[in-house]
């Protein structure tokens, strides 16, 4: 088994309905997501997937926050747009775009301190 990392980096700004506490009014953080992606069968180059690839794909899932209140992103309307739902949203859109490779884990971080990992069900 391979397992290929990236990382990529947005800030964006948020606001948690239902909470009580300071994170309920808007703030911004400068985010940073890592991606990994594992599989058995190298390609012709014997890769899983080219670093740059897996990188360009993360960065496009990403410029989608960049600059952004993340409330008012359509995924979001009906749920908050915390560190564990934007690691669900890389995990969809990453599946999408890369069907033959499994997503091992998404882990998004919020500050240096604070982070969620999402691992998919298999």
């Amino acid at each position: 088994m391979f397992i290929i990392r990236v990382e990529t980096h947005f800030s964006g700004a948020h606001f948690l309905n239902g909470y009580i506490g300071k994170c309920s009014d808007m703030h911004g953080h400068n985010w940073k997501a890592i991606v990994e992606v594992k599989g058995n069968k190298l390609n012709k180059s014997g890769m899983l997937i080219d670093f740059k690839e897996l990188k360009k794909i993360a960065n496009e899932i990403s410029d989608k926050f960049d600059h952004k209140v993340l409330n008012e992103i359509d995924y979001f309307n009906d749920k908050n747009p915390t560190a564990e739902n934007i690691a669900i949203y890389f995990s969809f859109e990453l599946k999408k775009r890369l069907p033959e490779l499994e997503i091992n884990l998404i882990q998004v971080f919020e500050t240096d301190d604070y982070a969620a990992t999402y691992i998919p069900d298999k």
